[in-house]
């Protein structure tokens, strides 16, 4: 069976079929949630566990591109970050949630959100070096070790 990789960041499309290939979503992209969803709960993840959920008004910069897919939902206060691996962020999805450092190094630190949320205390104590992700420097630089599915022949959908 063949693996090609789909870019999550740039297009609209969430998946992709093609007989006797397995597709791995790629890229790394920000969960920000609206403003008007701030509240007391947000602040407290923040100043007891240093967990710094991610709202439109305050977007970090990433500057690494993920095989496969993380999709990043908050920050340590130290430059890391916490997100899920393989999926978009969900309060009820399965995804394993990650952090990656300074370093670049990446660790599993719960099985889901809810497990992060009932141990918020100790995340870092959980820390699993996760040795299935990969991070480039651009998705360019992934592009040379890896196929990518080439969405340019379908037409965006602007119905």
């Amino acid at each position: 069976m063949n693996t090609m990789y789909l870019d999550m960041t740039t297009n609209s499309c969430t998946s992709v079929y093609i007989q006797n290939t397995r597709i791995i979503p790629a890229g790394t992209t920000i969960y920000a949630m609206p403003v008007k969803d701030k509240c007391d709960a947000y602040d407290f993840l923040a100043d007891k566990y240093n967990i710094h959920f991610i709202f439109d008004d305050n977007i970090p910069t990433i500057d690494f591109y993920a095989i496969p897919r993380i999709d990043i939902m908050a920050t340590d206060g130290a430059g890391g970050f916490l997100g899920t691996l393989g999926e978009i962020s969900d309060l009820n999805g399965q995804a394993s949630i990650c952090y990656i450092d300074n370093d670049k190094n990446c660790y599993v630190i719960a099985s889901d959100f809810r497990d992060l949320l009932n141990h918020p205390d100790n995340w870092r104590k959980h820390a699993v070096p996760c040795k299935e992700i990969t991070l480039f420097s651009s998705k360019e630089e992934a592009m040379k070790k890896h196929e990518f599915v080439d969405l340019s022949a379908f037409p965006e959908n602007t119905s």
